[in-house]
């Protein structure tokens, strides 16, 4: 990895969690627990489709982990599985999807990273019940999922190729 490359993912970390940080501490219209936008997924999108697989998983587990420590630490294992299931949606969408079409990406990545988190919650609680709690999640989460995604189309367009680190 070149620097010109490691100092735009350093970057791209360093905003991705400090949206994450920001995001926490605006409080949502709707009550509803465990529920965010998840803007900073807007740089994960973005990160996948212009820089790459690789950038992209380090960019994520540097914003999950380090983001996690910040907030607690008990955040990290819902959100780690919720991450690594949108990442992989995500790697398999970069194959059929083009710039144009992010917001499906973020929509459908909104959809794995619920059921990531729900998933692990469900082990971690050891109750099959919070599966109940998936559709409250998913509604608001795919719209959620559909303005990052639009909002990593918009990033691309404007400064996808203007950047060469190469």
């Amino acid at each position: 990895m070149n620097v010109k490359r490691l100092t735009f993912c350093a970057l791209l970390t360093a905003i991705a969690l400090t949206i994450f940080m920001v995001e926490a501490q605006i409080p949502l219209p709707v009550p509803i627990p465990g529920m965010k936008l998840g803007l900073a997924n807007i740089v994960t999108v973005y990160a996948m489709f212009a820089l790459g697989p690789r950038d992209t998983l380090l960019i994520l587990l540097c914003r999950i982990f380090l983001g996690g420590l910040f907030a607690g630490g008990s955040t990290i294992p819902p959100t780690l599985a919720g991450g690594m299931l949108c990442y992989l949606s995500m790697l398999v969408l970069r194959l059929f999807l083009t710039e144009k079409q992010l917001w499906v990406c973020g929509a459908i990545g909104a959809i794995f990273h619920n059921i990531g988190q729900v998933g692990m919650s469900m082990l971690l609680m050891k109750t099959v019940q919070l599966i109940l709690y998936l559709p409250i999640l998913l509604v608001p989460g795919i719209v959620a999922g559909v303005f990052t995604g639009l909002a990593a189309q918009f990033l691309l367009g404007r400064i996808g190729d203007k950047i060469k680190l190469k």
